[in-house]
């Protein structure tokens, strides 16, 4: 029998959807929304809103693709969290209601989950165990992966994430949204020891941003008084400074979990690995220290639905089905 499943992504600001037959993708649409730059941020009432114009199409659009005809589907799945609520129950009612019309099952999933599993899409694939660093604007996790639907989170950050770090850093060099591209973009111009920022000291493998974004905050509005343009004459400098300690900070607790675990297969995950320095200081650990290293390609690093479609697979051959009165939730907890 022959496994075709549709997957819904909604979790946040991108529309995405796609189709899975017998674990290979074969189509993942992705519409974005560009109506939060003008806000400088996601606005939940403008993505949920966006979320109903695209999905219809964005869902049409993954079926003519794959050629995979509607009544030829095995199950619809969705992101059940976590996420922004107005954004899921789009995601979620939609896949119901197609879930019920065509008379089959109907798959939950973790979205920081299916980040893992964004490594399975194509080859190389990493082998279990192994180690996951999970990096986004709303998460920062390392993950042991013991296989396909068996994870433990094993760190997490006890406040922001590093890629809000990245973004409200951003902000304060009036960047514009989304502003970690950016960061990373002029830091690969600038100078990373031009200013030194605080590494927190966290115990065990935690970790934590907000010290860091406030005394960039302190830092900028005291260099400000001094000279009105510095943020403008030394941008490049600023970024590649601050990129340097939110990638320190992740190495530094990556690196206490690979010796802490004993692994040797290390993976990135999430918006945040597609930061070129951060993929650059992983492929040197790993030359420096033996690991096989994982880079999910870029299209699969940001929110998408094959990633979704890619955990659903792995799901339905375990039979974890839910009910049509499953509901999604904004802090959907890992089991």
């Amino acid at each position: 029998m022959h496994i075709n499943i549709l997957a819904i992504e909604s979790s946040c600001d991108e529309t995405s959807a796609a189709i899975i037959a017998d674990g290979q993708v074969l189509s993942n649409v992705i519409a974005s929304q560009k109506i939060h730059e003008a806000y400088g941020g996601v606005v939940p009432e403008l993505a949920s809103r966006a979320h109903l114009a695209n999905i219809i199409p964005v869902v049409e659009e993954a079926i003519t693709l794959s050629s995979i005809p509607k009544n030829k589907l095995s199950a619809i799945a969705f992101t059940a969290g976590p996420g922004l609520i107005g954004s899921l129950l789009v995601g979620s009612s939609f896949a119901k209601a197609m879930a019920l019309a065509l008379g089959i099952p109907l798959i939950a999933v973790h979205h920081m989950q299916a980040h893992v599993l964004a490594h399975f899409i194509k080859e190389p694939k990493p082998r279990f165990p192994f180690i996951c660093l999970t990096v986004s604007g709303g998460h920062t996790q390392l993950v042991l992966v013991k296989d396909y639907l068996s994870m433990e989170v094993i760190g997490q950050t006890i406040d922001d994430a590093a890629g809000e770090a990245f973004d409200k850093t951003a902000k304060l060099l009036n960047l514009p949204y989304p502003g970690g591209p950016l960061i990373d973009k002029y830091a690969q111009q600038g100078d990373a020891s031009a200013f030194q920022f605080p590494e927190p000291d966290v115990p065990q493998l935690d970790f934590s941003f907000s010290g860091l974004k406030t005394s960039i905050l302190y830092f900028l509005r005291n260099q400000l008084k001094q000279d009105p343009s510095f943020i403008e004459s030394r941008l490049n400098d600023i970024c590649a400074s601050v990129q340097q300690r939110i990638i320190s900070i992740l190495m530094n607790k990556l690196e206490q979990a690979v010796l802490q675990y004993k692994v040797n297969d290390v993976a990135i995950a999430g918006g945040v690995s597609a930061n070129s320095g951060l993929r650059k200081a992983l492929k040197h650990s790993g030359d420096a220290k033996g690991w096989n290293i994982f880079l999910p390609e870029m299209q699969y690093c940001t929110d998408n639905a094959a990633m979704i479609a890619m955990t659903a697979h792995y799901k339905f051959i375990a039979g974890e089905f839910v009910s049509l009165d499953a509901a999604p939730s904004p802090s959907f907890a890992w089991k």
